[in-house]
């Protein structure tokens, strides 16, 4: 689902990235974030988060353990 959501917000958001005209200007300053913090949030989301939590979760089983 995070991978659908993203894909399918930055195809809506490419032809903004490549319009030329009235206020294309304005609207590729507001496009060109809103890409970057999507590839950034899927990034954390499938990757980041996943390898803090099992470091966490490892780190208390050792405790656990212990």
């Amino acid at each position: 689902p995070v991978m659908m959501t993203v894909v399918s917000d930055i195809g809506g958001l490419m032809p903004l990235m490549w319009v030329a005209g009235v206020g294309a200007a304005t609207m590729q300053r507001v496009a060109a974030p809103m890409v970057g913090g999507l590839l950034t949030a899927m990034v954390l989301t499938l990757l980041v988060l996943p390898v803090i939590y099992s470091l966490w979760r490892e780190l208390e089983l050792k405790r656990r353990r212990t």
